[in-house]
């Protein structure tokens, strides 16, 4: 039920809206920041929509379709027919495509195409869920653009994406667009000291780190969290205080190891959290810091930290994240980055 999500409360009522007057429009583009929620708002439309009982266009939760809306089973990452799937939860009128090593290739979205033009099984209409939908490639876009083009009646194609302007112009203009704002850090601060046994303090750590993400502060393993940021913390120490790069290469090789391969672009989101932090302390002062639990490090580092230099150092790592998409060798790309840091 919309209820049980947070934040972006005028979204609610307009989803409510939507399904209570029964106009639920063919396409709508759910655009936010990552971890907001979209995708679970899209499958809560889905669900009021399906619900044997609906109620002022909510959800009762409760009736069969209800609970059967949102179990999916996932093809494995070695699955060879993986890539041109629509994968249906145990509903047989929701379904979602999801990229397929990082992108959505052209067979599932003809998938979804003629998937779209059967008459719903169970509902009075059919609800397919493009998540990630930024990552389709050229042959995808061309082949999603001409469902939305003739779009079934009793079909509706919901787009989520974090890059909303990274689609087709010709796609955005034929879908309703939702813009998601980033979740309130007390919303989410409130979130975690009811689903976790953390500290009013940790916390609020979480919750200011996650930068109004839902998905980003419930998983955060915070014991993680902090012995990863200590690894970035020895890398500006290195850069601002030492000019170490022998060190700065150690933390590479670190960060590139086999053993952290999943966790690369995690260690430069924490490396860009604690940059952007010494750039705040410079700016305007302690009161807007993510990570206050280690705020005498961080004003050590700000007094000798050059602000062009902090602000190169970010556009660094931005062109660094625009090149994982190809495969980069992330040692190689890893070393580049500290070696410029500590130059």
């Amino acid at each position: 039920m919309f209820e049980n999500l947070i934040g972006n409360e005028r979204i609610k009522n307009i989803l409510r809206r939507l399904v209570h007057e029964k106009r639920v429009p063919n396409a709508i583009l759910f655009a936010g920041s990552d971890g907001v929620g979209k995708r679970q708002f899209a499958l809560e439309l889905a669900r009021a929509a399906v619900c044997h009982s609906p109620k002022d266009g909510e959800s009762c939760g409760e009736c069969q379709a209800c609970v059967r809306v949102d179990v999916f089973t996932f093809p494995k990452a070695d699955d060879k027919d993986a890539h041109m799937q629509v994968i249906f939860s145990e509903h047989p009128d929701v379904g979602v495509v999801i990229p397929y090593k990082r992108n959505i290739l052209v067979d599932a979205i003809r998938n979804l195409e003629k998937e779209a033009n059967f008459r719903p099984y169970e509902a009075e209409a059919r609800f397919f869920i493009v998540d990630n939908a930024d990552k389709m490639n050229a042959a995808a876009s061309n082949a999603l653009l001409k469902t939305l083009e003739e779009p079934y009646q009793t079909t509706h194609i919901f787009l989520v994406t974090s890059r909303p302007d990274s689609l087709l112009p010709t796609i955005r203009s034929r879908c309703q667009v939702l813009r998601f704002a980033p979740v309130q850090m007390d919303e989410l601060e409130r979130l975690l000291l009811k689903t976790h046994k953390y500290s009013q303090a940790d916390a609020r750590l979480i919750a200011a780190y996650s930068q109004g993400s839902v998905s980003e502060a419930q998983s955060i393993d915070l014991a993680e969290f902090r012995q990863r940021r200590d690894l970035m913390l020895r890398v500006l120490h290195g850069a601002l205080l030492k000019a170490d790069t022998a060190s700065l290469l150690r933390a590479s090789e670190e960060i590139a190891d086999s053993k952290n391969k999943d966790f690369f672009e995690y260690y430069l989101d924490i490396l860009q959290s604690l940059i952007r932090d010494i750039w705040t302390l410079q700016s305007v002062g302690a009161q807007s810091v993510v990570n206050s639990d280690v705020l005498a490090d961080l004003e050590r580092m700000a007094k000798s930290a050059d602000r062009a230099r902090l602000s190169s150092w970010l556009e660094e790592i931005e062109s660094l994240r625009e090149t994982l998409d190809v495969n980069v060798n992330k040692r190689i790309a890893a070393d580049a980055l500290f070696v410029k840091m500590a130059a």
